[in-house]
């Protein structure tokens, strides 16, 4: 289901209030060729209202040199509310036998249209700000835990950023998942 121009309007002019409050995300970055990207592409513009519509406050923190894009990330202060107490994939959600979640971040992710960060990634945005100092986010696993039965999050402590492991099982009101869109 598409958004009517009346949501998709008021998206672009939230979007544009968080592009101008944190300009240090995105310096060099003029809001009128992000907003054009984001026109010319009608199913990006229904990712970023999941993004915002689960809590994510998404805003721009970069551009792709080579293609041109604009990247999105979520930059909440926390993981967002909206995408929490989810384990972390398919397999992992099918092996809970008892007190299942009622998903799991890697099909909620592909759902929206968006990318779960890496942890390359991750470390990036807590570059941007503090973010995750009292949740922590999943984030890409290497196929080699994953196929452990492990997965990996990350968050802020004690102002430094951990990536840790945990069964790829569990879930936790306070792990969500933070999202990359690419414009």
């Amino acid at each position: 289901m598409g958004l009517t121009k009346k949501q998709g309007d008021a998206l672009i002019c939230a979007l544009k209030d968080r592009f101008e409050t944190n300009v240090g995300r995105h310096k060099g970055i003029d809001w009128s060729w992000v907003q054009a990207r984001i026109s010319a592409d009608p199913g990006k513009l229904q990712s970023l209202h999941e993004m915002e519509a689960t809590g994510g406050e998404p805003d721009v923190i970069g551009h792709d040199k080579n293609t041109g894009q604009v990247i999105f990330c979520d930059c909440s202060a926390e993981s967002p509310s909206g995408r929490r107490s989810l384990c972390f994939d398919r397999d992992a959600l099918d092996s809970r036998k008892e007190n299942k979640p009622a998903g799991n971040v890697v099909d909620m992710a592909a759902a929206m249209g968006i990318e779960l960060l890496t942890e390359a990634q991750y470390r990036e945005l807590q570059r941007l700000g503090c973010f995750d100092a009292k949740t922590s986010s999943w984030i890409v696993t290497p196929p080699e835990i994953r196929k452990l039965g492990g997965a990996l999050f990350g968050d802020r402590r004690y102002d430094s950023v951990f990536v840790y492991h945990n069964g790829a099982q569990s879930y936790y009101a306070a792990r969500g998942f933070r999202g990359l869109l690419r414009v």
